[in-house]
């Protein structure tokens, strides 16, 4: 079966581009020139992934949408931009998406980042397929992919869900930002520590840490990485 991709772009020349690239490649690929038939079609057609512009030259824009997005479904975002700076790539990461690429780029390279995602996604569990996890208020079922607070199920994207996985998987040791950047993205992403900061940042909020009542699953371990509390 065929992978659906929708490719969200106002720019015509760029949406038959990846249209015909995609196809190449052998996804089914949907379009929508702005947010809100972005909007409609992921609602309608259940894409596999999204490939998303920030600049859409309309609201809603591709932020926006990928906050939209990220109310109801955990679908793949790549995000795509002609701003290559930090701070927009950690706020496109702070709405949901699971990655940010900059234009110009090579198709060659987006289908590189899309296979990754694939992988990731259908990764199984790297311990035993069956486990389950219990820390304070956490409900980790490894199998199922289901994460529960409080009794509560969390909905988590899928690279928000692995890497909390990883970290889970391997309790009480301290895992280093390269390590999980190689595990969670892939070894070419083992430079981008601030895709490390941001999901864990949104994991801890999703989970509910507080440092007041001393609620903490994920331990920062400054300058080295981070470890998961060991179940008790």
């Amino acid at each position: 079966m065929k992978l659906k991709v929708l490719v969200v772009d106002d720019e015509p020349q760029i949406r038959k581009q990846l249209k015909i690239a995609m196809e190449g490649y052998g996804y089914e690929v949907l379009a929508a020139s702005n947010g809100k038939d972005a909007i409609t079609q992921a609602a309608q057609e259940n894409p596999d992934m999204v490939i998303l512009d920030i600049l859409l030259g309309s609201q809603p824009d591709g932020l926006e949408v990928c906050r939209k997005l990220r109310e109801w479904s955990k679908v793949p975002v790549i995000m795509l931009s002609v701003v290559d700076d930090v701070k927009t790539k950690v706020e496109a990461l702070h709405t949901g998406a699971d990655d940010y690429l900059t234009k110009p780029f090579s198709v060659k390279e987006l289908e590189a980042r899309m296979q990754a995602i694939i992988r990731r996604v259908a990764v199984e569990s790297i311990t035993n397929p069956h486990a389950e996890i219990e820390v304070g208020n956490l409900y980790i079922n490894l199998a199922n992919r289901v994460v529960k607070v409080q009794g509560e199920e969390v909905h988590l994207t899928p690279t928000e869900y692995n890497l909390l996985h990883l970290l889970a998987s391997n309790p009480g040791k301290v895992l280093t930002h390269r390590m999980i950047l190689s595990e969670v993205w892939g070894k070419e992403y083992s430079k981008k520590h601030h895709y490390v900061r941001v999901f864990i940042n949104q994991l801890r909020k999703k989970l509910q840490e507080n440092p007041s009542p001393n609620i903490r699953y994920i331990i920062n371990e400054p300058g080295v990485g981070y470890r998961f509390v060991s179940p008790n």
